[in-house]
């Protein structure tokens, strides 16, 4: 590795039904992950358990913990022992009868120093959230730690550049995707290419349109009708893909993130200078007609 650089790992991995166990097996990659020199380790997302939005199920909400809470009881003292950053999403239970999808940051002395709620909920078949997720409220921030300026999103927010954008100037260096998105049984190799193709195209964007790294992590494996296709990857401001995972097996992903290219990056493609902020108040609106 080389001076300079920030090297950061992606757990992708099957998750079984039972969160405990789901817990263990995070904590011990991610102690793989920080001895083979890792200082930023993200988890996938509700990797705690089976993707539970694949239907609407009332007892899916048991699932849920509060922040603090057991996963960052049990992954603050894996931060502290091993002195990494860990991002955490976890199924949150804010208030009785009030949920979300979060993201916590665990700097490494093992204290909170972030959270995230997702902002965008889908709501689509197989991926019920809506049902189950109030949307975010602390807006797009950037964690700071140690390490580097963090800025967390969640699966659907990958889609949408306004979410990139606003947490980039918050002053975000690495975005990080925590996600959990796959294909069903029927659909046709071509679709799989292009659903795919389009899932790393849009955030290799966003990292070339806000001079960042990006990086995504999913899960893998068949849960109920959905085969995970993982895939993680990590882009450089460039878009260039410097890190990509198998689609079908666990994997700890490792990349070097030399943070000094955002800084190159920005001076040849200075689109945060060019920007047109006093005619851009159209996008505060749903549709212009």
């Amino acid at each position: 590795m080389e001076i300079g650089n920030l090297r950061v790992a992606l757990i992708q991995m099957r998750c079984a039904g039972e969160p405990q166990g789901n817990l263990d097996k995070a904590a011990t990659r991610i102690a793989e992950a920080a001895a083979r020199s890792a200082r930023v380790v993200c988890l996938q997302e509700l990797y705690r358990s089976w993707y539970p939005c694949q239907t609407e199920e009332n007892a899916n909400f048991d699932l849920a913990e509060p922040v603090p809470g057991p996963t960052t009881e049990t992954l603050g003292a894996v931060a502290a022992r091993c002195g990494v950053t860990i991002i955490a999403p976890i199924f949150e239970r804010r208030a009785p009868g009030v949920y979300h999808n979060s993201a916590v940051v665990i700097d490494e002395r093992g204290q909170i120093a972030g959270l995230y709620r997702k902002m965008h909920i889908p709501d689509d078949p197989g991926y019920y959230e809506k049902f189950y997720f109030t949307p975010g409220d602390l807006d797009f921030v950037t964690h700071r730690t140690s390490s580097a300026e963090i800025g967390v999103l969640i699966c659907w927010d990958q889609w949408f550049p306004e979410a990139a954008r606003l947490t980039a100037l918050a002053g975000a260096q690495i975005l990080f995707y925590p996600t959990a998105i796959g294909w069903t049984a029927e659909m046709p190799d071509k679709l799989r290419r292009k659903m795919y193709s389009a899932w790393e195209t849009i955030q290799r964007a966003h990292a070339i349109a806000n001079g960042v790294y990006v990086a995504a992590v999913n899960r893998v494996g068949v849960e109920g009708a959905i085969e995970f296709w993982g895939g993680s990857f990590v882009s450089d401001p460039f878009g260039e893909v410097i890190a990509r995972a198998d689609h079908g097996e666990e994997e700890i992903l490792l990349a070097d993130c030399n943070l000094d290219k955002i800084e190159e990056t920005r001076r040849n493609w200075p689109f945060l200078r060019d920007r047109r902020i006093d005619a851009y108040g159209d996008l505060l609106r749903r549709f212009r007609s």
